[in-house]
C-alpha cells in the first residue's frame, strides 16, 4: 500500500518542488505549501457537490458511446467541476493569505492546491486499478499530473493578473476559470474519445502528450513572466524607498 501512495503523490511533490524552485526572489513558506496542497486534496470532494448534480440533471452520461457523449462528459463531468472546486478552494486559502504579496505566488500556490487534487485523484486511480497500478501510476505521471500542472499554472497566473493588475487585465477573472476549464475540457475529451475509438489509441495518446508538452512549455514562459515583473516590482519599490 505505500508503493501505491508513493507512486500516487510523488510526481505531484517534484511538480510543487519545481515550482517552488522556481519563485527564486522571496519562497513561500514550506507551512502554507503544504496547507495548500490539502485544500487541494478537499477539492477531489469539493468538485463532487458539482459533478453529481450535473450527472443526476442529466448534463452528462455514466456511460460513453459517442464523441458528443464524451465531450459531455469531459466538461460537466470534469473540466467544470474539477477546475471550479480547485479555484475555489484557491481563492479560500488566499484570501486572508498575507504572504499571497508577489504575482508568482499566485503560480505556486494554485499548482499545490491543483497538485493536492491531482494526488487524491490520483490515488483513487492506482487503488481501483488493482495489479495494473504500476502501469496506471507510470501513465498518469506522464498525462494527468503534468496536465493538472498546466491547468494550474493557467489558474495561478490570471488569479495574480487579475488580484494585481486588475484594471489592466480586466479580463483575468473569468479567464482563470475559463481557461483552465477548456484546457481541462480538452484534454479528457481526447482521453475519453478512446472509448468510443480505441483503434485510435496511439493517436490519442500522442495527442494528449503534445497538449500537456504545450502546457509545460506555456506555464515555464508565464513562470518567466511573472518572475521579471515581480523583480521589477521590487527594484522599483528599492529605488523608491
Amino acid at each position: 500500500m505505500l508503493s501505491v501512495i508513493a507512486l500516487a503523490v510523488l510526481p505531484a511533490f517534484i511538480l510543487v518542488y519545481y515550482v517552488y524552485q522556481q519563485d527564486s526572489l522571496q519562497r513561500e513558506p514550506s507551512k502554507n505549501l503544504v496547507k495548500a496542497f490539502f485544500y487541494g486534496g478537499a477539492s477531489v470532494f469539493a468538485s463532487l457537490l458539482i459533478s453529481v448534480p450535473f450527472m443526476h440533471l442529466g448534463l452528462f452520461p455514466q456511460e460513453i458511446h459517442a464523441a458528443t457523449d464524451a465531450f459531455r462528459s469531459a466538461f460537466f463531468g470534469a473540466a467544470i467541476p474539477e477546475e471550479s472546486a480547485k479555484l475555489f478552494l484557491l481563492w479560500l486559502f488566499l484570501r486572508k493569505c498575507q504572504d499571497f504579496d508577489e504575482r508568482m505566488d499566485g503560480i505556486v500556490y494554485a499548482v499545490c492546491v491543483g497538485m493536492g487534487f491531482a494526488a487524491f485523484e490520483n490515488l483513487e486511480y492506482l487503488i481501483g486499478a488493482g495489479s495494473q497500478w504500476v502501469t496506471v501510476g507510470i501513465s498518469r505521471s506522464l498525462t494527468a499530473i503534468p496536465g493538472h500542472f498546466g491547468f494550474a499554472v493557467v489558474m495561478g497566473y490570471f488569479f495574480s493578473l487579475n488580484h494585481f493588475d486588475r484594471y489592466r487585465a480586466p479580463g483575468a477573472g473569468i479567464k482563470m476559470w475559463l481557461y483552465p476549464v477548456l484546457l481541462h475540457g480538452a484534454y479528457d475529451w481526447i482521453a475519453m474519445s478512446q472509448e468510443v475509438a480505441p483503434e485510435l489509441g496511439g493517436a490519442i495518446a500522442l495527442a494528449i502528450l503534445l497538449l500537456c508538452f504545450g502546457m509545460l512549455k506555456w506555464a515555464q514562459k508565464h513562470i518567466k513572466s511573472h518572475l521579471t515583473v515581480d523583480s521589477f516590482t521590487q527594484i522599483k519599490t528599492i529605488d523608491e524607498q
